[in-house]
């Protein structure tokens, strides 16, 4: 990124009351947090994840009543996915090993209202880096359900895909598999710039965007499954 800062600042209007045929938007300003290991390498990898979620329900976006002023911490959403970006990023950086292609750890605000801090960097990472060609992602990867059921999307968007996340995947875990690169959460950004992504995901719950998505309900040994898991993706495609 220019000037080799970690922080990505963006700017975007938001329209406070969606329903409403008047224009009343807010200016909102937001921050990427954004780390990158150069390896001298053609080809660029982006791992990431948004750190946003719903603060104390301001833009009324929980799922729960009367929860305005009340914290949402969204340990699921998407403290598990930020966390997984963390622990690759320290694997990575800390390995001694130089990996035949850049890695882009990334951190996105302004999911939740849009997509917006995919979309600022997405817009710019062409130019940046021309040879970006994966961007891997993390929502929602920490309530694994008892049958281990891991659902991946963007298997679509290239041909190395399928056969990769086949052969490494762990005997345990059982995926369920989309071919869209288009969903809810910031990979569509990035496929929309023409670049490969895949969406890791443990699906929805009870707990989806209320204050009771807390800590105690995160399943960290699975978590540490599929960061494993996509570890392994990541060196093969590289």
């Amino acid at each position: 990124l220019p000037n080799y800062s970690y922080i990505q600042n963006f700017t975007f209007n938001y329209q406070l009351n969606p329903h409403s045929k008047k224009i009343n938007s807010k200016s909102i300003t937001g921050k990427n947090i954004v780390a990158f290991i150069d390896n001298k390498a053609k080809y660029t990898f982006v791992i990431g994840a948004h750190y946003d979620h719903l603060g104390h329900n301001e833009y009324n976006l929980s799922t729960a009543v009367n929860t305005k002023g009340l914290i949402h911490n969204g340990a699921d959403d998407n403290a598990s996915g930020v966390a997984s970006v963390l622990e690759l990023a320290r694997i990575y950086s800390q390995n001694n090993i130089i990996e035949s292609v850049n890695l882009i750890f990334a951190c996105f605000s302004g999911e939740e209202l849009g997509l917006m801090g995919s979309k600022a960097l997405a817009t710019i990472i062409k130019k940046e880096y021309p040879n970006t060609s994966l961007m891997l992602n993390f929502d929602m990867v920490g309530r694994m359900d008892s049958n281990n059921n891991l659902n991946i999307g963007g298997i679509g968007t290239s041909p190395y895909f399928d056969k990769i996340l086949k052969t490494n995947k762990p005997n345990h875990i059982q995926i369920t598999t989309d071919s869209s690169g288009v969903g809810p959460s910031d990979h569509s950004s990035f496929y929309y710039k023409d670049i490969p992504v895949l969406f890791f995901f443990t699906g929805l719950h009870i707990d989806y965007h209320k204050p009771t998505d807390d800590i105690e309900n995160i399943n960290a040994p699975k978590m540490l499954t599929i960061i494993n898991y996509t570890k392994s993706i990541i060196d093969s495609l590289s």
